[in-house]
């Protein structure tokens, strides 16, 4: 099979898929499930999988919500990552139910073309890419060890190439004081409240001296039981974020330094603890960039690079899979300009008819660009030719 009728295979697939691929993307909107309890995203992908007679692993990689589908015995293997977890309180804002249908589209149109092609294919669930980092959790139990190359879309306001991502850590944190009668005797406590506060001060301070790029913000999830009661616990949880893992180790000491002198200020203790995984940044891979926007132009979209008036910011678990194998994260339009991911509004446009759109766009953009690592030689190379350089 010639790549000409490679693809008219499959923007015919995609076509056959479309009503099925938009009912997967509402259904997981409207039941929105937070990290690593995707139980209904997770049993959704992988009946659509088998329905259509691809073998799926559920619950992969030691995680229930995870799954793994594979097509296809030799030649190069090319994933297609499946994001689908929510956000607290405002659902799919991110629009993870357009990533979760769009890659379920792009995996299953070229599985039908994996073997004339001699080519791989790994539809891959990952779930808890809100804070939990899924995929480094599948990297580590093996699942992206054969794997040549790796790509996902993510919603946005914009068609982009990329998105600008930057490495992150969080820290929880537990300020311990002294409880006490907060009018008969007040002399008596040492309020962890304050400690916090005082803490949540001198970050606030901080963040006037750190570099553009890089991005402190914090809530306390513990606040004491009661005003007339000397808080004796108190407790937070701290996003910081820098261009790099490099960069970013002595951010993470400036921001304990800050939130300890808090805890000295008020005569209480504090203990922190890192949160296992910390993402890192994206390494987009130039070559299959390259393809994929060249296809995405085919569908009828105009991929632009990030200007100032465009850029998206934020942090990622694929990016800790662009650090293992050849991976691109392009930014596709469903939203209106200025509307920005993690509010209502935009949750709203992720289940409206540009999200629709957006989800078949993408995946025929994905599939077509699986086709041609497929059947060019010469371009897989340069995908990892690219990706040697950055090692």
């Amino acid at each position: 099979m010639d790549v000409i009728e490679a693809k008219k295979r499959v923007r015919a697939e995609i076509d056959r898929l479309a009503p099925t691929l938009i009912e997967v993307s509402h259904e997981i909107h409207a039941n929105p499930e937070l990290n690593f309890e995707e139980h209904f995203a997770h049993e959704m992908l992988t009946g659509v999988l088998t329905d259509e007679g691809l073998s799926v692993e559920q619950g992969a990689y030691d995680m229930p919500t995870a799954f793994d589908a594979r097509v296809g015995t030799e030649g190069p293997t090319i994933a297609v990552c499946c994001e689908y977890d929510a956000l607290p309180g405002i659902g799919h804002a991110c629009g993870h139910n357009i990533i979760a249908a769009a890659g379920l589209g792009a995996g299953l149109a070229a599985a039908t073309v994996a073997e004339a092609l001699g080519g791989r294919l790994a539809i891959l669930g990952t779930p808890a890419e809100e804070g939990g980092g899924g995929k480094e959790f599948m990297i580590r139990r093996g699942a992206f060890d054969d794997v040549d190359a790796a790509m996902m879309v993510h919603p946005a306001d914009h068609d982009l190439r990329w998105m600008q991502t930057i490495a992150i850590h969080t820290v929880d944190v537990l300020y311990e004081g002294q409880a006490a009668h907060a009018a008969a005797a007040p002399h008596k406590g040492r309020n962890a409240l304050d400690a916090a506060v005082l803490g949540y001060n001198n970050v606030a301070a901080l963040r006037q001296h750190i570099r553009p790029e890089e991005r402190i913000h914090g809530i306390f999830t513990d606040a004491g039981e009661k005003p007339n009661i000397v808080p004796e616990r108190a407790a937070a949880n701290w996003y910081v974020r820098s261009r790099n893992m490099e960069s970013l180790e002595p951010l993470k000491q400036r921001v304990v330094d800050c939130l300890e002198a808090g805890a000295q200020a008020a005569g209480c203790n504090m203990k922190h603890r890192w949160n296992d995984p910390p993402f890192l940044d994206m390494i987009d891979n130039t070559p299959l960039l390259d393809l994929y926007c060249a296809n995405a132009g085919e569908v009828g979209r105009v991929v632009h690079e990030p200007n100032p008036m465009s850029v998206v910011a934020g942090s990622t678990d694929m990016g800790n899979v662009s650090y293992a194998v050849p991976a691109i994260h392009p930014m596709i339009k469903v939203a209106p300009t200025g509307c920005a991911i993690h509010t209502p509004d935009f949750a709203t446009h992720a289940r409206a008819e540009s999200g629709d759109e957006a989800i078949i766009d993408g995946a025929l953009s994905m599939a077509l660009t699986i086709v041609d690592l497929w059947a060019n030689a010469e371009a897989m190379q340069s995908v990892r030719g690219a990706f040697e350089e950055t090692q």
